[in-house]
Order: C-alpha cells, then sequence, then structure tokens
C-alpha cells in the first residue's frame, strides 16, 4: 500500500467514532495503526474498554472497515485489541496512578443491597476481562470481607512499607475489618475517617487496576465528602429499592454528588420484583418502577433491574456472590449487563473529552 493510500484510509477514519463518542478514532487515540502486505491491508483499532456488548463492537468494526475499504478501494482486515482509557486526575487527587476509573457505589438509605450490587458489578467487570479492585467505604459497618468470603491472600504490609490489600476472588480488596476486631465498633469522628481513606488510598499498593469499585455507606455523610476531595469519581452509581421511601432518599443523594461535581453514572433498582421458583408468578413486594422514574426525572440512565432472590441473599452470607458462584444464572446475567452498561458510559465520556489510555490486552 502506497504512503498515499495509507494517508486516506487514515483521513477516511476520522469520520468513523466509536458508538456515541463524541470523538473520532483517530484523535481520540483507538487507531493503532494501518499496515499493508502486498494486497493485504490490516487496519489495527483499539476498543476503549473490554466489557463491550457483542453488537456494540461488532458496530463499530464494521464502521472502522467500511470507511478503510472505501479510502483504499481495497479489501480490508479489521483487528482490535482493548486499550481502556480513562482521563488523568488532576495533582492533588492523584493518589492511586496506576487506578484508570474509580466508581462509587451509593444509596440513600441502608437495607438496599447496596454492597451486594458492589461487589458483583465488581466480579462482573472482572468476567468481562478487567482488572478490578474494591475499597470497602463502609467504615462504620463493613461488610466485603463477609461478603466475599476466605482470602487467597490477607491483607498486610510490603516492603515498600505500603499496606498490601486482600485477595478475594481474585480483586484486590481494602476494608477497615481487616485492621479490627470481628465484633468491635468504628468510633471515630470526621477527621478519622478522612486520615483512614488517605491511607488507603495513598499507601494502598494498588497496582495497575481498570476499575476501583467503592463500596459507600448509605446517606450523604463524611466519607463521601472525603472521597470527593481525596479521588477522581469517575461516577457513581445509585442503588434504591422500588417503593418510595428508598426513593426519597436517593434523590438527596444524587443531589450531594452533585454538589460535589462527581457524575451519576445511572440507577440501578434493586429487589426489583420476584418470581416464583414454582410458578413463575411475579409478586412486587416492593412496588416497581420507582428506581426508572427516579432516573428520568433526576435526567440520568436506568441502568436495569434486578430481582429478589434468595440465591443472592445466599451468596453474599456465604461468601460466594451470584456471579462468582452461579455464573450462568439469570442474576449473573443482568449484573453483567449492567457492567457492560457502566464501563462503556465511562469510556464514551472519555473519548469525548481529555483522555488518558492505558491497559493493553488482546480481544480474541
Amino acid at each position: 500500500m502506497s504512503a498515499e493510500a495509507e494517508t486516506r484510509v487514515r483521513e477516511a477514519l476520522r469520520a468513523v467514532k466509536y458508538p456515541e463518542a463524541a470523538k473520532d478514532v483517530v484523535s481520540s487515540g483507538l487507531l493503532k495503526s494501518v499496515t499493508a502486505d502486498g494486497d493485504a491491508i490490516t487496519v489495527h483499532v483499539y476498543l476503549p474498554t473490554m466489557a463491550v456488548q457483542p453488537a456494540v463492537r461488532d458496530a463499530y468494526l464494521a464502521g472502522v472497515g467500511a470507511a478503510a475499504e472505501k479510502a483504499a478501494g481495497a479489501r480490508v482486515h479489521v483487528e482490535s485489541s482493548v486499550r481502556v482509557v480513562s482521563t488523568p486526575p488532576p495533582g492533588d487527587k492523584n493518589r492511586m496512578p496506576g487506578v484508570k476509573n474509580v466508581i462509587a457505589v451509593a444509596s440513600g438509605k441502608g437495607g438496599v443491597g447496596k454492597s451486594t450490587v458492589a461487589v458483583n458489578l465488581a466480579l462482573a467487570l472482572q468476567r468481562w476481562g478487567a482488572r478490578v479492585g474494591m475499597l470497602d467505604g463502609d467504615i462504620f459497618g463493613p461488610s466485603l470481607p463477609q461478603m466475599l468470603g476466605t482470602p487467597s491472600q490477607p491483607a498486610g504490609g510490603t516492603p515498600e512499607k505500603k499496606i498490601a490489600p486482600a485477595l478475594f476472588l481474585g480483586m484486590k480488596v481494602m476494608s477497615v475489618a481487616f485492621f479490627i476486631e470481628k465484633n468491635d465498633a468504628v468510633v471515630w469522628r470526621g477527621p478519622m475517617i478522612h486520615k483512614l481513606l488517605t491511607q488507603f488510598l495513598e499507601d494502598g499498593d494498588w497496582g495497575e487496576l481498570d476499575y476501583l469499585i467503592i463500596d459507600l455507606p448509605p446517606g450523604t455523610g463524611d466519607v463521601q465528602l472525603s472521597l470527593s476531595q481525596l479521588a477522581q469519581l469517575s461516577g457513581a452509581i445509585m442503588v434504591t429499592t422500588p417503593q418510595e421511601v428508598a426513593v426519597i432518599d436517593v434523590v438527596k443523594g444524587i443531589s450531594m454528588f452533585r454538589k460535589v461535581e462527581v457524575p451519576i453514572i445511572g440507577v440501578i433498582e434493586n429487589m426489583s420484583y420476584y418470581v416464583c421458583p414454582s410458578c413463575g408468578h411475579h409478586d412486587e413486594i416492593f412496588s416497581r418502577g420507582g428506581g426508572r422514574k427516579l432516573a428520568e426525572s433526576s435526567g440520568v440512565p436506568f441502568l436495569g433491574e434486578i430481582p429478589l432472590d434468595v440465591k443472592v441473599r445466599m451468596g453474599g452470607d456465604l461468601g460466594m456472590p451470584v456471579v462468582a458462584g452461579a455464573p450462568e444464572s439469570e442474576h449473573a446475567r443482568i449484573f453483567m449487563d449492567i457492567a457492560a452498561q457502566v464501563a462503556g458510559m465511562l469510556a464514551v465520556k472519555v473519548l469525548s473529552g481529555p483522555r488518558r489510555v492505558a491497559s493493553l490486552v488482546t480481544v480474541k
């Protein structure tokens, strides 16, 4: 292929965008190479996250191929690999240089299954192929160690005097529960919480992660404020149950995040309905649709409904969340779909503005 033909292909790809992104594949850094071997032309592009639904991936690669073939006047082979994109944090929030995206999972009130959603979302992103860690931000009621079972490696220290997170199901996890007695209460004021979170972020040996999931406590208190000051949060996911009393508190949570300039990724409605395992009857125990209505009225995406099911509860109690313990179940499928939505939204946001790219792995 002549230099002129290669230039034509590159220029043609300036008209191709990753689905819903504002920038084209060239200016956004998604074009890796255009090469030729005789009459065979190969265009290699990046996917901005590994959690891409097949329909989105196929449409993207088809668009790249069509534009390249038209410009080259010849058959073009399109290859792809993954390069996770993220926005570089400002200097005062660059406490975890190897962590690309930080996602907060929050709720307006307790008892809505926020931690269950956080754990299964993290495991779903991991199943997509991402490197994922978790930070237990619920300082007064840490539950991640219980929900994740026995660690393959306990938390500890490193020769570099960093805090080594524990390893659960292949994920790095940090929690105050690792450093206190099981039945001890944490009775701290705001400054102590801020100091602990600073240590977890700055001194934690997080390594290279594509996504760090932070399980926040319910409400709008010190932890939420400290994290918004200490770290660049890529966005927050709000978890609610359908009934009005839960939805009202989520509205306040959305308002809080907007005041501290943290984007709202979307709303998840947990315990949305119950399906009888014997007859298949749907029972809307806590009503239904409150989360969707909240998302619509707040102008944020609705990410999905998670049914009430005893397997989800048992998975959390027994230390084997449903995504890991029953990966072929309907609940696991729902979490996988939500994970793809979340990763896709974050990628599109980065591809529509300033960016940083990292984490190269090959998609088979």
